[in-house]
C-alpha cells in the first residue's frame, strides 16, 4: 500500500507551480486564518461518513462567479494554480497533506476548495480500514475559516458544504451549521425590493432607492412604476444620471424608463447643462432607442446652441449619441466643424478621442447626409475611427465565437480567402472579409485590393472598381458576428454603436453577411458549423475549390 505523503518512506508529488505544502518535518508559521484543523467529533458515525462517497464533487465551472465578487477561473491570472490545488486537494492522501495544502497556499484558495476538501476529508476517513487518530479539540479552525467566507459563497457552495459539514458530524445547533442555513436562506429568498411606495416618491429617496445595491442586482422591474409615474419635479438630475447610466451599462431598452428620461430632460432643459445632458442621451445612442417625446429633439438642439463652447467633449458626446440615432443637426455639425472648435480642442487633454469622434462624425456627414453643405472635418485632422476591436470584444473574447469560425472558414476556403480583423477606410474593423470575383469565385485575398474606394464612388452594393491587374470586377463580403452582447438585453434590437457600423460599411459598398448568435449557439461542432458556413456562403452565390475555378 502507497503511504500517504509526508511519511517516510513516501514519494512526494510535486507540487503545481505556485503552490506550496511544507512537509511535517519543515518549518512554517501556522496562523489562524491561514490554518486549517479538521477534527472530527466520534460521533461522526461510518454509515453517515459514507455518504460522502455518493456527494459528487463541486466543479469551479458549475459554481461560475459570485455575485459577491468572487472571479470566475478562466478570468483569474491564477486559473492554473487554482486548478492545480483543485487536483491536488482531490488526490491528498492524508488529512495532514489535505490540510496542507490548504493552510500554506491561501491566495490560491477559492470558495469551492472547500466542499472539496471537506468532501475527500470524509472519504479518506471511510476508505482507510483503520481511520487516522483524530484531535479532540473539536472543528473550531475550520468553522471559523468557513464562517469567515461563507458570505462570499453563491448558492452551490453554501449548498454543498452545509450538506458535508452535516455528514462530518457539525453539531446541527453549532455555530457552523447555523450560520451556513442562514446564507442558504438568504440565497434562496433574496428577492426584488417591491415598487416604491407613494411615501417614498420624493427626490433624494429615488436617489438612494438608484444608488442602492439592490438596485444594481434587480434593475428592471421595481422603479418603473414609480418612476414613469412621477413628475419631472419630483426628480433629480443626479438620481436620473444613475439611472441613465444604470440602462446603458447593462444594456437594458426599457421604454418606460428611456421615456421618463426624455421626458426630464425636456422639462428641465434650462436647469442642465451639457456635461448632465451626455449622461442622459448616452443610454439612447447605445440602445438605439429614439424616445417618442416629440420635444426631445428640438430640446437637445436648443442646449447645444447654448452649450457648445463651454463644454467641447461633452458637446460631441451628445452629437455621437445621435449620431446612433441618425439624428444630427445641421447647426450642431456647422459649429464642432468649424476652424475654431477644432483649433480650440486642439489644445485640450482629451484632442485624441474627440478627434476620433469627429471623424466619425465627419464618415456619417459623408455617408447618411447628402443634403449638408457646412463645413467638414480637413482631412489632416482625420484619424481611424474603429482601428481595432472594440473593448467589449476584447474584454469577452474567451465566450466569442470568433475563433471558431475562423477555424470553419479555414478549412473551408483556406487561409488565403479571408482576412480576419481587417481595419478598412475610414476605420471600421471587420471579422471577417471575402473578396469575390464578379463570377461569384472567392479569390485569394493578397492578390486583391481587400479596401473599397473611400469616399465610396456610385457603383453596386459590394462591388469595387475593376481590379488594377485582371481587369475584372470584384466584390468585398463581410461576415459580421453578431454575438449575444452586441444586442440590448432583451436579444432583439443591435446596440447603437454596432448598428452604426454595420449601416455605413453597407453604405461604403461591403455586402455584409450578419451571423447571429443564435444560429452559431445551435452548431454542435466544427463539422455543423462547416455546413452552415458553407450555406450560408453559397446563398449569397459564391463558389470556392475546384468548382470556383
Amino acid at each position: 500500500m502507497r503511504r500517504p505523503w509526508g511519511e517516510p518512506g513516501s514519494r512526494a508529488r510535486r507540487p503545481a507551480e505556485g503552490l506550496t505544502c511544507a512537509g511535517p518535518g519543515q518549518s512554517w508559521s501556522p496562523s489562524p486564518s491561514r490554518v486549517l484543523r479538521v477534527l472530527l467529533p466520534a460521533q461522526a458515525s461510518p454509515a453517515r461518513l459514507s455518504g460522502l462517497l455518493l456527494v459528487p464533487p463541486v466543479q469551479p465551472c458549475c459554481l461560475g462567479p459570485s455575485k459577491w465578487g468572487e472571479r470566475p477561473l478562466g478570468g483569474s491570472p491564477h486559473a492554473g494554480p487554482v486548478q492545480g490545488l483543485q487536483r491536488l486537494l482531490e488526490q491528498a492522501k492524508s488529512p495532514g497533506e489535505l490540510l496542507r495544502w490548504l493552510g500554506q497556499n491561501p491566495t490560491k484558495v477559492r470558495a469551492h476548495h472547500y466542499p472539496a476538501a471537506l468532501r475527500r476529508l470524509g472519504q479518506l476517513l471511510v476508505s482507510q480500514p483503520r481511520p487516522p487518530p483524530v484531535e479532540q479539540a473539536t472543528l473550531q479552525d475550520l468553522s471559523q475559516l468557513i464562517l469567515r467566507n461563507c458570505p462570499s459563497f453563491d448558492i452551490h457552495t453554501i449548498h454543498a458544504c452545509l450538506h458535508l459539514a452535516v455528514l462530518l458530524g457539525f453539531p446541527p445547533d453549532g455555530p457552523l451549521v447555523c450560520a451556513l442555513e442562514q446564507e442558504q436562506m438568504f440565497r434562496l429568498c433574496l428577492k426584488p425590493p417591491p415598487p416604491l411606495l407613494p411615501a417614498l416618491q420624493g427626490g433624494q429617496r429615488r436617489e438612494a432607492a438608484l444608488s442602492d445595491p439592490q438596485f444594481l442586482r434587480y434593475p428592471r422591474q421595481h422603479l418603473i412604476s414609480s418612476l414613469a409615474g412621477a413628475r419631472p419635479e419630483e426628480l433629480t438630475p443626479h438620481g436620473m444620471v444613475l439611472l441613465a447610466k444604470h440602462l446603458a451599462r447593462h444594456r437594458l431598452r426599457e421604454p418606460q424608463l428611456l421615456e421618463a428620461i426624455a421626458h426630464f430632460l425636456v422639462a428641465q432643459e434650462s436647469q442642465l447643462n451639457s456635461k448632465v445632458v451626455q449622461k442622459l442621451v448616452l443610454p439612447f445612442g447605445r440602445l438605439n432607442y429614439l424616445p417618442l417625446e416629440q420635444q426631445f429633439m428640438p430640446c437637445l438642439e436648443r442646449i447645444l446652441a447654448r452649450e457648445a463652447g463651454v463644454a467641447p467633449l461633452a458637446t460631441v458626446n451628445i452629437l455621437m449619441s445621435l449620431c446612433q440615432l441618425r439624428c444630427l443637426p445641421f447647426r450642431a455639425l456647422h459649429f464642432v466643424f468649424s476652424p475654431g472648435f477644432i483649433k480650440h480642442i486642439s489644445g485640450t487633454p482629451h484632442a485624441v478621442i474627440v478627434r476620433r469622434y469627429l471623424s466619425l462624425l465627419d464618415t456619417a456627414v459623408e455617408l447618411e447626409l447628402p443634403g449638408y453643405q457646412g463645413p467638414r472635418l480637413p482631412r489632416r485632422q482625420q484619424v481611424p475611427i474603429f482601428p481595432q476591436p472594440l473593448i467589449t470584444d476584447r474584454a469577452r473574447c474567451k465566450y466569442s465565437h470568433k475563433d471558431v469560425v475562423a477555424e470553419g472558414l479555414r478549412q473551408l476556403l483556406g487561409e488565403e480567402k479571408y482576412r480576419r480583423d481587417l481595419t478598412v477606410p475610414p476605420g471600421y474593423c471587420t471579422d471577417f472579409l471575402l473578396c469575390v470575383s464578379g463570377s461569384g469565385a472567392v479569390l485569394p485575398v493578397r492578390t486583391q485590393d481587400p479596401f473599397l474606394p473611400y469616399p465610396p464612388r456610385s457603383c453596386p452594393q459590394g462591388q469595387a472598381a475593376s481590379n488594377p491587374t485582371t481587369g475584372i470586377p470584384a466584390q468585398r463580403v463581410v461576415l459580421m458576428l453578431r454575438e449575444r452582447w452586441h444586442f440590448c438585453r432583451d436579444g432583439r434590437v443591435l446596440l447603437g454603436s454596432r448598428a452604426l457600423r454595420e449601416r455605413h460599411l453597407g453604405l461604403m459598398g461591403y455586402q455584409l453577411l450578419p451571423l447571429p448568435f443564435e444560429e452559431l449557439e445551435s452548431q454542435r461542432g466544427l463539422p455543423q458549423l462547416k455546413s452552415y458556413l458553407r450555406q450560408k456562403l453559397q446563398a449569397l452565390g459564391l463558389r470556392w475549390g475546384p468548382e470556383g475555378g
